[in-house]
C-alpha cells in the first residue's frame, strides 16, 4: 500500500502545480495543433491479479491464494497521437511491461505457506481518448481512457501457476503536459482493469501432478495494473 500511495502522490504533483501559475510566455504555442505526432515513454508499473479462491479441499488441504504486495516493474513504449479537436486526441501507445507477481498459498488448517512467482512480459496495445483542459502557461492537465489488448511474451510452462497469454481490458488515467522549449514532458498515471479470466486450468504441462492443487484452489484471476510513465513528445 505504501508503494501504491507513492505512485498516486507522485503522479498528482504536476496537476497541483498548474493551479498556482500566473500568465507567462508559452513554449511551443502550436504544439497541440499538429495532426499527427510521435513520442516515447518510460516508467514503472505494478502488476496485480484479482483472485477468487475456490475453498475446495484436495488431499485433505484447503488452500487460499493471495498476492500480498506489489512488485515494481519496468515499462517502455512508443506514442502515436492524432489531433481530433482542440480538447481531444486519439492515442495509440504500444508498450512493453516487464514484471512479475508473487503468490502465497496458505493452508487453512495448518497455516503452512507456499510461495511462487509468475514472471510476465506483456506487450500491450492501448487505444485511448485523451481529453485535455485549457492550457495555462506551460502546463495542461488531462484525463485519458480507453481499451487495450495485451500478449504475454514471457510465459513459462511448468510453474505451479500458469496464466493465459492473451488479455484485454479497460484503462483510465490522468496526467499533465509540461511544455519545454524543445519537447513536451508528460507525467502520466494509469489504472488498467482486465476483463479476461487469465487462469490456465488445463495443466498438461505439469510434470508433477501434485502441483495441480495450486491451480484448483483458484476459480478465477483477472488482471490489474498501475502504470506511472513519463511521456516525451
Amino acid at each position: 500500500m505504501r508503494r501504491l500511495f507513492l505512485f498516486i502522490i507522485f503522479g498528482c504533483l504536476p496537476v497541483f502545480f498548474v493551479f498556482s501559475q500566473k500568465e507567462r510566455p508559452k513554449n511551443q504555442p502550436y504544439a497541440d495543433f499538429k495532426m499527427f505526432h510521435l513520442g516515447f515513454h518510460v516508467g514503472m508499473h505494478a502488476q496485480d491479479l484479482v483472485l477468487q479462491n475456490t475453498g475446495i479441499a484436495q488431499n485433505g488441504e484447503v488452500l487460499f491464494a493471495e498476492i500480498p504486495s506489489y512488485s515494481p516493474g519496468f515499462s517502455v513504449g512508443v506514442i502515436g497521437d492524432m489531433f481530433m479537436n482542440p480538447y481531444m486526441n486519439l492515442r495509440f501507445t504500444p508498450t512493453l511491461h516487464f514484471g512479475d507477481k508473487n503468490f502465497i498459498f496458505i493452508e487453512q488448517q495448518t497455516g503452512e505457506t507456499f510461495s511462487t512467482s509468475v514472471r510476465s512480459s506483456y506487450l500491450s496495445f492501448p487505444l485511448d481518448i485523451k481529453y485535455s483542459a485549457l492550457r495555462l502557461n506551460n502546463y495542461r492537465p488531462y484525463v485519458v481512457g480507453g481499451v487495450y489488448g495485451a500478449f504475454d511474451l514471457g510465459r513459462k510452462k511448468g510453474n505451479p501457476l500458469l496464466l493465459k497469454n492473451v488479455d484485454f481490458g479497460v484503462e483510465i488515467g490522468f496526467g499533465c503536459d509540461m511544455y519545454l522549449p524543445f519537447f513536451k514532458l508528460c507525467p502520466e498515471l494509469k489504472f488498467c482493469f482486465g476483463l479476461v479470466d487469465l487462469l490456465e486450468k488445463d495443466r498438461k504441462d505439469l510434470s508433477d501432478e501434485t502441483m495441480i492443487k495450486y491451480t484448483n484452489s483458484i476459480s478465477k484471476a483477472t488482471s490489474r495494473m498501475i502504470i506511472l510513465t513519463f511521456n516525451f513528445e
